[in-house]
């Protein structure tokens, strides 16, 4: 993942654009396990919102580069507050998974906090790697079906 930095680091060299963006492509089991982990010496969690509802997906041209909407996405959202740290998680992911929206909503908090922050680095850094070699996999079997389809 090479991506552009949008601000300052928030946890080890993630800015926050990029921690939430692990975060939302982190695989299901895997976060919710580290959001029960971190709830533990949390403190109290209040839940604002936990629901899922259709989101514009906004996209742009890459030829005339104006900007436009793709069509609507189904997202599940969840937005928490821990009010004895005065702060607040929001989390985001496209789909109905509900439970992971209030995973990565906690994380997000926690990131805030700096609470169990080493476990959450670790955790981030292990799933941007799982993220960039699927990604290589998924770019090897595209070339490979592209080279299949040109001796045809």
């Amino acid at each position: 993942m090479d991506e552009v930095r949008t601000g300052d680091a928030v946890i080890g060299q993630y800015d926050h654009g990029q921690a939430l963006g692990i975060l939302a492509s982190a695989r299901p089991a895997a976060i919710k396990a580290l959001a029960e982990r971190v709830l533990d010496g949390f403190g109290d969690v209040t839940v604002i919102s936990n629901r899922t509802g259709l989101a514009m997906l906004p996209y742009q041209d890459t030829v005339k580069g104006t900007a436009f909407h793709l069509g609507e996405v189904l997202v599940a959202e969840a937005q928490i507050e821990v009010p004895t740290r005065d702060l607040e998680g929001y989390g985001a992911v496209v789909g109905r998974d509900l439970e992971h929206a209030m995973a990565m909503a906690v994380i997000d908090a926690a990131i805030a906090a700096r609470h169990q922050a080493s476990v959450i680095l670790e955790f981030l850094d292990a799933e941007r790697r799982h993220q960039e070699e699927s990604d290589r996999q998924r770019l090897t079997l595209v070339e490979a079906t592209r080279v299949q389809m040109e001796t045809f």
